[in-house]
């Protein structure tokens, strides 16, 4: 349903996003071995999602990646999908087809169409932050910020 980028791009903000909880910075090679994605792919993701302000990027010895805590609380995943896929995961046909609409539709058209829904709901009512906390636990994670 996602373009690899896109399962990557979510796999490495939340990846960052649990490391800043811990209080670390974390690095490119660091962050494609923990996401299982090709190093040079990961770098041309992690600066997109830089450019448009997901995550944060320190230069230096001492610098990594970093996602500000506001930030992970309001990043939407629906926010990741739209600048690495766009919009066409609300809009496609369920099997690919170029050629597929309510005059036109593929066999799984009108069934896809709920499943679609349903996804745009859980991308746009979910947080960075929730799916870090129901991962750690909400005590694990108020233990982390003392």
């Amino acid at each position: 349903m996602f373009s690899k980028s896109c399962e990557y791009a979510m796999r490495a903000v939340i990846y960052i996003a649990k490391q800043t909880l811990l209080g670390n910075k974390t690095g490119v090679k660091e962050i494609a071995q923990a996401t299982n994605s090709p190093e040079a792919f990961t770098a041309k993701i992690l600066q997109k999602l830089t450019k448009n302000n997901i995550i944060t990027s320190i230069k230096g010895p001492y610098g990594g990646f970093l996602i500000e805590e506001n930030k992970a609380q309001t990043t939407k995943l629906s926010e990741i999908v739209k600048i690495i896929d766009g919009n066409e995961i609300y809009t496609g046909c369920g099997l690919g087809l170029r050629e597929c609409n309510s005059k036109n539709p593929c066999p799984i058209h009108h069934k896809f169409i709920d499943i679609r829904k349903n996804l745009k709901i859980m991308l746009e009512t979910t947080t960075v932050y929730d799916l870090i906390k129901s991962e750690t636990g909400e005590d694990r994670i108020l233990q982390l910020k003392r």
